[in-house]
């Protein structure tokens, strides 16, 4: 960061504009300029600190880090601080200081899978087109299904939030069946077209689409960006597919995560329906007050940061 700092710098532009580049505060950009500037590179090296002189070499340290990427204990798919303590010979707290400094987390995992779409880079200028420019005498939709909502009723009720206690709930439920929210986002102002089905099947998503035509003015083309699976023709829809894999760039998920969160992760529904009456309350207050996602990565940034994750992956011999 240092010498990033430096380089910057060696630009011409103001420290303030390298503090908004490098997102550092701006006294750490005067004062590394500074220290460059009296002692050239030996002002970019740590002074020396007073107290006890480090007792843990630089070569343990780096054998840790490579034992924790590139290999795995005998018995388990993944590092402990004991395990790895064990094998470095260092303390599990000194493990767990040097995991902390370099950012690793063996105890955790995600998921991912990247889009094998021949047409992953046309697809990408074209949805993000259409969220970062938008269309004049047309209206945006974000289109999609959130299928399979369970109706989950606790098997004890829930005992309420008290000062120093949580909420508690029974963590076993009572299935009573399932319903499908279909919903359409507005891109531009957060609004919501919905409906909901028992079933989602395409006949289902052709009834939704037909509820779009009817809702929006009839003066106004209509751009759908969806998934694959929607094959449906209408004079007004413009249709924009996802690539696959890839519904991290359908705005409509965010919705989807937003009812996630706030209604159904800690629901208690004795029936299909008094969860579809809580989904349709829930788009009712959304729609009253909307809030408009805001999409801020442009396309030629999406596809640099995929191009470094493919780099630094292959790079790790994957």
């Amino acid at each position: 960061m240092r010498s990033k700092i430096v380089l910057e710098c060696a630009t011409g532009i103001s420290n303030s504009e390298v503090s908004r580049r490098l997102r550092v505060s701006l006294p750490t950009v005067g004062k590394w300029r500074s220290r460059f500037i009296d002692k050239r590179l030996d002002g970019l090296v740590d002074e020396p600190r007073p107290g006890r002189p480090a007792t843990i070499g630089v070569d343990q340290v780096e054998q840790v880090i490579v034992d924790t990427l590139e290999s795995t204990p005998a018995n388990a798919t993944h590092w402990s601080r004991a395990s790895m303590a064990e094998k470095s010979g260092l303390s599990k707290s000194t493990v767990g200081r040097i995991w902390k400094a370099f950012g690793l987390k063996p105890h955790l995992e995600e998921g991912f899978k990247l889009s094998t779409d021949p047409l992953f880079t046309e697809k990408v200028y074209d949805i993000v087109g259409l969220y970062v420019n938008p269309l004049e005498s047309a209206v945006v939709l974000s289109v999609d299904e959130k299928s399979q909502v369970q109706a989950l009723q606790r098997s004890q009720p829930t005992l309420p939030m008290m000062p120093g206690t949580p909420e508690r709930r029974a963590p076993d439920y009572v299935r009573h069946g399932t319903t499908s929210l279909f919903a359409a986002l507005n891109v531009a102002d957060g609004t919501v077209i919905s409906s909901i089905h028992r079933r989602h099947r395409a006949v289902e998503f052709k009834k939704f689409l037909a509820k779009i035509d009817k809702t929006v003015p009839e003066h106004l083309d209509v751009h759908v960006i969806c998934d694959n699976y929607a094959t449906h023709k209408h004079p007004r829809f413009h249709m924009h597919f996802t690539p696959t894999y890839s519904s991290w760039i359908n705005q409509v998920e965010r919705l989807f995560a937003e009812v996630a969160w706030e209604l159904l992760q800690r629901s208690d529904h004795r029936s299909v329906q008094a969860l579809e009456k809580d989904l349709r309350n829930w788009v009712k207050a959304l729609n009253e007050d909307p809030q408009q996602f805001i999409w801020t990565k442009t396309a030629e940034e999406i596809l640099a940061s995929i191009a470094r994750y493919l780099k630094r992956i292959n790079g790790a011999g994957h």
